[in-house]
């Protein structure tokens, strides 16, 4: 497990991106849940973003592409609309501990996504 980041660094309802060597990670944390997925449009390979740390719509609802527009569940990182309907995001496994997160990017079990208030 690597430290990513502290809590208290992701806002609810925005979104931060993230480099840990050469991977690229969206945060994002709505309705007390944290969600990690890489930052990279299954569609073309590229990052999702065209600013930094803007990865949601502007409803902030849904995370959007910025190349062509595609748009995400952020619960679940699948494409509900554009080139890449049906489709998800790479889920990045984590922890919390402490208020911190911590990410596996060896691991091949899926994310539990753990109610931010339930924390030990």
């Amino acid at each position: 497990m690597q430290l990513l980041c502290q809590l208290d660094d992701i806002k609810e309802g925005h979104s931060r991106g993230f480099n840990i060597g050469d991977i690229a990670i969206i945060a994002i944390i709505k309705e007390q849940q944290l969600y990690l997925y890489r930052n990279r449009c299954p569609h073309r390979g590229i990052n999702l973003e065209w600013l930094p740390d803007q990865f949601l719509d502007a409803d902030r609802q849904l995370i959007q592409c910025a190349t062509h527009g595609a748009l995400f569940l952020i619960h679940s990182g699948q494409c509900v609309q554009g080139p890449c309907l049906g489709q998800s995001l790479e889920a990045i496994p984590f922890t919390v501990s402490e208020g911190a997160v911590f990410i596996d990017l060896k691991s091949d079990q899926p994310t539990d996504t753990p109610r931010l208030d339930s924390e030990d």
